[in-house]
Parts: C-alpha cells; sequence; structure tokens
C-alpha cells in the first residue's frame, strides 16, 4: 500500500483526464526539469478557431530531444485549476510513470480524436 493517503471514489471522479495531441515542445528557459508543451484536446473557440493548451511539465530530464514528442498522444488531467510555473500558466498535468529508466508516458494504445475522455 502506498504512503500516500487516499482519496474517495467520489473525488477521483471528479478527475477529468483526456488524450491530447501534443503540437509543440520546448525547454522552458533556465530550467532544467521543465518543458512548455502545446497540447490540442479538440477544443475550440466560439469563433470556430482551435484552441490548444499550453502545459508546462517537469519531464526534460526523461527527453533528449522535446521535439519528439510532437504528433504524440499522451494523457492528461484537464480540469485542474491553471498553475503559474515560472512565469508560464500550465493548464492541465501530463500523465507519466516511473523514473530514470522506468519512465513512460501514459498513452492510447492506438490513434483517438483528441480530447476523447478516459471512462
Amino acid at each position: 500500500m502506498s504512503s500516500k493517503s487516499r482519496i474517495d471514489f467520489d473525488t477521483f471522479s471528479k478527475l477529468e483526464v483526456k488524450v491530447g495531441t501534443v503540437r509543440t515542445a520546448e525547454r522552458v528557459l533556465d530550467t532544467d526539469k521543465l518543458l512548455r508543451l502545446t497540447v490540442d484536446f479538440g477544443e475550440v473557440g466560439e469563433d470556430g478557431v482551435p484552441m490548444p493548451r499550453q502545459i508546462v511539465s517537469g519531464i526534460a530530464a526523461y527527453m533528449t530531444d522535446p521535439t519528439a514528442l510532437v504528433g504524440r498522444q499522451l494523457a492528461f488531467v484537464t480540469n485542474l485549476e491553471p498553475r503559474v510555473i515560472r512565469g508560464l500558466e500550465s493548464n492541465g498535468m501530463l500523465f507519466a510513470v516511473g523514473e530514470g529508466d522506468s519512465f513512460a508516458f501514459l498513452a492510447p494504445d492506438r490513434p483517438v480524436p483528441p480530447g476523447t475522455a478516459a471512462h
């Protein structure tokens, strides 16, 4: 059993987990850990223009080439309150597991439309 505290199912069910397609990925200047991702969740504005989200993630140590993420579909929590990290607003959280050689992304096993929700 994990040393982290448990949450009840009602709290867990409030998480919104969606698949997003990474459109851009770059290192955040003057940091060792942060990447700035632009992610497509299939969201559009009132004018019909796509509205990708910016997500800041501490995964730079695992990515020698951040651009290798471009085009990949990954799982994200999308209903967190926005958070400012090093002056950049982050609008979600990337799901990943492990560390070092065991680091891996959580991702669909086949392509799905951006914004597809977990069930």
